[in-house]
């Protein structure tokens, strides 16, 4: 028996050695030996080979799943985005010699936000799953934790779609702070003594103006209402960190007082007037958040033009 197995497998080895040496092996496929295991992350597509190919594991070619799900790319971890990305950066086109003589992204903002959702393990899960594709620099809890998620020098994904000034790219200029909060409740004394405490931190380290400190909605007034009406910009302002109007000397501004230029030389995107009135509103009126400048409105703007701008 054992004998004609024998005969039986030289007879096969003769077949497969019969032609030239570049014969094609149509039925085989690359695969790490984790495949086994069942890691789809892991798949490599599938490669003709020859017979002098490096000595391999071989997959069957009939397969039960679909052709565009035998296959998945691994996903890259952010230190390997970043290091993709600064290959990217490299002229293949120019000799390269390292100059000596630079640093990272210094941040120039900062951008407070309200979670809108309902504690900071969510968040922080949010900040970390795939498909959010958006970050934070810090977190501050109701209970005044404090949790950093990304380096100072970083660029978060936090502001979006957004526009401050002459700025476009708020993410590439600002830290961005989230306040756990659902977006309708008031902010308790020790998330905001943390808060306190982180701003002052920065500002110092980073040399930030104190007019940098703003909401999410200052800059995305079409999109954003964070933090919430019940975010106390007075105090922070107070502290150093923001602006806030004179309420001891407030007067009605001239008459060719111009309350959309204002608005605009603050920061305000004016591209949708209403909205940058209503933003403006949320933040130093509180009351009738609304699209409508009143008299009253129009005295606290030209307060803060002429204090700050």
């Amino acid at each position: 028996m054992k004998l004609n197995l024998l005969c039986v497998l030289v007879f096969v080895l003769s077949l497969v050695g019969c032609g030239t040496k570049k014969q094609i092996l149509q039925s085989a496929s690359i695969i790490k030996p984790v495949d086994i295991l069942g890691r789809l992350d892991t798949f490599v597509p599938a490669v003709n080979l020859t017979l002098d190919s490096p000595i391999v594991i071989l997959k069957p070619s009939v397969d039960t799943l679909p052709l565009d799900q035998r296959f998945s790319e691994r996903i890259l971890t952010p230190e390997e985005k970043v290091q993709e990305q600064k290959r990217t950066g490299i002229h293949k086109g120019a000799d390269w010699t390292s100059a000596i003589h630079y640093d990272l992204r210094k941040p120039n903002f900062v951008i407070i936000h309200h979670t809108s959702q309902n504690s900071i393990t969510q968040t922080i899960r949010t900040f970390q799953v795939e498909h959010s594709k958006v970050s934070a620099h810090y977190v501050i809890g109701r209970d005044g934790r404090v949790v950093q998620m990304l380096n100072d020098y970083e660029r978060a994904w936090h502001a979006g779609r957004s526009k401050w000034g002459q700025i476009t790219d708020m993410n590439s200029m600002s830290i961005g702070i989230e306040l756990d909060n659902n977006g309708r409740e008031p902010f308790p004394d020790p998330q905001i003594n943390s808060l306190l405490l982180l701003l002052d931190t920065l500002k110092t380290k980073y040399t930030i103006p104190h007019t940098n400190f703003i909401g999410h909605a200052d800059i995305a007034p079409t999109r954003k209402d964070d933090p919430n009406v019940f975010f106390p910009w007075k105090l922070l302002a107070e502290r150093g960190f923001g602006v806030w109007y004179d309420e001891s000397f407030l007067i009605q501004p001239p008459f060719n007082f111009n309350p959309v230029d204002a608005l605009k030389i603050i920061g305000y995107d004016v591209s949708n007037e209403e909205a940058a009135i209503r933003a403006f509103k949320r933040k130093f009126i509180i009351k009738e958040v609304n699209g409508i400048l009143t008299a009253y409105d129009r005295t606290v703007l030209y307060n803060i033009y002429k204090r700050y701008y």
